[in-house]
């Protein structure tokens, strides 16, 4: 394995040939291939599997494809060119051809497997043998693994077809989910957010695949109708792509012996994580087994913090299963993900989620995520009872750690040096008796002022006068407490640093997607730059478009306020 420090890019990558140079397949090269696995990936239909971490497949191209967008930004994180993504074979690679490559990739990619839990509970019924062995990557591929000025990413492909772990489905994304994954990815990590990230869009301009969607003005919870949409491929990037329900496989298998290197493969999963996310956390010198203590602290560390960043920015996973999160400790797999724009604790934009993953519930979601994870690894420390019981502790302070973040999160929208329960709850409140936006609100507040008039352009109804008076009696104890945080022009600095002004807004995004579908892709370059650059005050036309509250007609309208899963 290379060392992250090396391979910096001394000229801008210009073609697949140049990005070659920096390949370096660690998962491949540390992991174990599935031993029933066939050589050349061609592995296209469901079927169990047993053993091992991974199995190569090849991706499947989608029909005539077209450049849709990439990401400028991360495009010079990596140190290519951005002529790079209009070449044909970057074209070729990123949509899912890996024919004609440079000799050092390799002709396939991998899709690996896992386990399901949803809000603590383990279950094997989704996987089509009931075996818990057909779970795992059915429509992502990973195709590159790199290093490049001193980092080291993966590089997967959303939509590439089917895997083994496909379960009968096509393996594809549609261009609706794409866009949107596309678009927020690079908005989270604008939003300092740690997340996976978005390197290029692909659309096909003929593949259509049929899925579930809503009537035109449908009120309606569920889709109504079966839609031909286009397919497309996204492609995202990470660090890694381990998940906690990926650990959790190998630890069901560990724990009932299910084959002779079942302890052995998770071992190997849990040092190659460590190696890809935690080397500068951990002191591997350690043994093995204080090692793993050591990964427990720093995961929840992420993991805490991760969730506290969500709920600053008003973002709702919406389906929080542990293999949709990240033991890396990012915001990985957008689903039917939501912004929330009227508060509501309770806010849940996928119509399958339920109140467990709703918004102000992602604390204890993230909690139950965190046990599995400090379960999937105690057949690591079965003959270390010390460790196993440090394990233990760790896991049981999972709830104090957060709440510690959530009450630094709170004191921060507020502009306070120290948080307070009382005033924040107060506020929690009001808001929800007044019915306000939730980031337009923060962004408001953040100019700090004295009365409630200044802060109505956020409110969805108009004030009643008694709502005045107490609004105005909060915001004078808020500003009573203010006073001893510092300076306030300061403090309105900070602020503005912590609550963003440009948000995502699901009914802004629809006509982008829906633009894309005829070839135009403007609406999509334009989101693009309004929402990585979110805490600053953009032009008086970009604020007039974007800076602004929901429209009643997009309220209870489905795919807009609330949207089924299906992409």
């Amino acid at each position: 394995m290379l060392d992250d420090q090396e391979n910096k890019t001394e000229q801008p990558i210009q073609t697949v040939s140049d990005l070659a140079k920096y390949v370096d397949y660690s998962f491949l090269n540390s992991l174990v291939v599935d031993p029933h696995a066939k050589e050349d990936g061609n592995e296209h239909n469901p079927r169990q599997v047993f053993s091992g971490h991974y199995v190569p497949v090849t991706p499947t191209p989608i029909e005539n494809p077209i450049y849709v967008a990439h990401s400028q930004a991360f495009f010079e994180e990596l140190g290519f060119d951005n002529s790079l993504a209009h070449t044909p074979e970057f074209m070729r690679l990123f949509s899912g051809g890996m024919t004609s490559l440079p000799a050092e990739l390799r002709p396939y990619g991998w899709a690996t497997g896992y386990a399901l839990s949803i809000y603590g509970t383990e279950y094997i019924q989704q996987c089509p043998f009931s075996t818990g062995n057909g779970y795992g990557d059915g429509r992502a591929l990973s195709v590159l693994e790199i290093v490049t000025n001193g980092k080291r990413f993966e590089m997967q492909l959303k939509g590439a077809g089917r895997t083994p772990y496909c379960r009968g489905a096509d393996g594809r994304a549609v261009l609706r989910s794409s866009v949107r994954e596309f678009l927020v990815q690079e908005h989270m990590h604008a939003l300092g957010v740690p997340t996976s990230r978005s390197l290029s869009l692909f659309m096909s301009q003929s593949e259509t695949v049929d899925r579930p969607w809503y009537l035109e003005g449908s009120n309606s919870q569920d889709p109504e109708e079966m839609v031909p949409n286009l397919v497309a491929i996204s492609t995202r990037v990470a660090p890694s792509f381990i998940r906690v329900g990926q650990l959790e496989l190998f630890g069901r298998r560990a724990r009932s012996n299910q084959h002779p290197t079942a302890l052995k493969e998770l071992q190997l999963l849990a040092t190659h994580l460590i190696e890809r996310e935690y080397k500068n956390d951990i002191d591997t010198a350690q043994p093995f087994e204080a090692q793993i203590v050591a990964l427990a602290t720093a995961f929840q560390d992420r993991l805490t913090s991760l969730v506290a960043h969500w709920i600053r920015v008003g973002y709702c996973q919406g389906n929080f299963n542990s293999d949709n999160c990240a033991a890396g400790g990012y915001t990985l797999d957008y689903g039917p993900f939501g912004f929330c724009e009227l508060f509501d604790p309770a806010y849940q934009p996928w119509t399958g989620g339920g109140r467990h993953f709703s918004f102000l519930n992602q604390p204890v979601a993230a909690e139950k995520n965190f046990d599995m994870f400090c379960r999937a690894v105690e057949p690591l420390l079965i003959n270390a009872p010390t460790e196993l019981e440090a394990l233990r502790d760790v896991n049981s302070n999972f709830a104090t750690v957060m709440q510690e973040k959530m009450d630094n999160m709170w004191a921060a929208k507020l502009g306070l040096n120290a948080y307070d329960n009382e005033l924040l709850l107060q506020l929690l409140h009001l808001m929800m008796r007044t019915g306000v936006d939730y980031n337009h609100f923060f962004r408001e507040l953040s100019n700090l002022p004295k009365d409630v008039e200044a802060l109505k352009t956020s409110f969805y109804a108009e004030l009643k006068e008694s709502m005045s008076f107490e609004w105005n009696e909060w915001l004078k104890s808020w500003r009573t407490q203010l006073e001893k945080s510092g300076d306030i022009n300061d403090i309105s600095k900070k602020m503005k640093l912590t609550n963003p002004k440009f948000t995502w807004r699901e009914w802004l995004v629809v006509p982008a997607y829906k633009d894309a579908q005829v070839g135009n892709f403007d609406r999509i370059h334009a989101l693009q730059d309004v929402l990585t650059k979110p805490y600053e005050e953009q032009s008086e036309q970009t604020q007039s478009g974007y800076y602004r509250l929901r429209p009643r007609e997009y309220f209870n309208a489905g795919g807009i306020s609330h949207y089924s899963c299906s992409s």
